[in-house]
């Protein structure tokens, strides 16, 4: 039996909990990779939500822009990169929003962090 993880203050373990919390976002998200999808989402944000089955608090989420929210709501970054680039934001971008940084300093934090 693996060991229990430790909690890491600020952050959101993503493992299988998560995983099934999110499945439907993440599903919403992973679509993006079709041209229609992205198109349809940009129409009408609240039916693509509805359709895929999103929670009310994941709805929320994507509605606020609220990277931190979509994370503890079951969003995995790498689906939610697709959810970024609609709104021509990158992952650099997601990681600045999640810590409430400004992105040049986000990029400058883990510049400090890689040597």
């Amino acid at each position: 039996m693996p060991p229990t993880p430790r909690p890491i203050p600020g952050t959101t373990l993503f493992d299988g909990t998560q995983a099934r919390k999110g499945y439907a976002l993440n599903r919403m998200c992973y679509s993006f990779n079709s041209a229609a999808n992205r198109a349809e989402f940009q129409r009408d944000e609240a039916a693509c939500c509805a359709r895929f089955g999103l929670t009310p608090a994941q709805t929320r989420a994507i509605r606020e822009r609220d990277v931190a929210g979509l994370i503890a709501e079951g969003g995995n970054v790498y689906y939610l990169a697709k959810f970024a680039g609609i709104l021509g934001l990158d992952v650099q971008d997601l990681g600045a929003l999640q810590t409430g940084m400004s992105k040049d300093a986000f990029k400058a934090m883990l510049l400090a962090h890689a040597n």
